[in-house]
């Protein structure tokens, strides 16, 4: 393993390799897999109650792992780290 897959950058960035962020979709907010579905509508809709499988049920397209980096995603962005998603291809 190379000295930088160590970092703890490059181990966030695998972290949340369902994180993308592209200016013609939603207009560049953070998205997950670059579907029409925002990190921050994840999240309103985990406030408003709803549980990770409703969530799921509701958004088949959406698997647990997307909600797990969005709420992870949600957490380093508010935190002191710095960290850009990576643009979708």
């Amino acid at each position: 393993m190379e000295s930088s897959e160590r970092s703890p950058r490059v181990r966030r960035m695998k972290m949340l390799d369902r994180i993308t962020s592209d200016p013609n979709i939603c207009l560049g907010q953070p998205t997950i897999r670059g579907k029409r579905i925002t990190v921050s509508f994840i999240l309103k809709l985990l406030a408003s109650d709803l549980s990770v499988r409703e969530i799921v049920a509701s958004y088949p397209e959406l698997e647990l792992e997307d909600i797990q980096q969005a709420l992870n995603y949600a957490s380093w962005a508010v935190s002191s780290e710095e960290f850009v998603t990576p643009r979708s291809a």
